[in-house]
């Protein structure tokens, strides 16, 4: 619950005999996850899906997503986060162009200290 708390409250923890799960859905929730990442920077290729991630969340902001154009933008962006497309969303969006996924130079975990 403590990862709750830091985040005041927000978000749901499910847990299973093998695995926990934070999620967070809303909006509001996920703009408050960016700022800790945007605070406490992701230091592996991971970085790369939260910088996509973070252009999708923009283009939501902006609007984007309510039009054809901007919603093909995003499934566009989608296409490039973890493992991609889903094979029913390449089915719904057939002329998706996967865009370039952003290299992360440093890899290397700094010594705490």
């Amino acid at each position: 619950m403590q990862i709750k708390d830091y985040f005041g409250g927000i978000g749901n923890i499910y847990i299973s005999k093998d695995k926990s799960r934070f999620t967070v859905r809303s909006l509001y929730e996920i703009l408050k996850i960016i700022t800790h990442f945007d605070n406490y920077p992701l230091i592996t290729q991971k970085k790369a899906d939260f910088i996509l991630f973070k252009q999708i969340i923009d283009k939501v902001i902006e609007g984007e997503h309510l039009s054809a154009k901007g919603l093909q933008e995003i499934v566009n962006i989608r296409a490039s986060i973890n493992l991609g497309l889903s094979d029913s969303l390449k089915t719904i969006f057939p002329d998706t162009v996967p865009v370039t996924r952003p290299q992360i130079a440093n890899t290397t975990i700094p010594h705490p200290e």
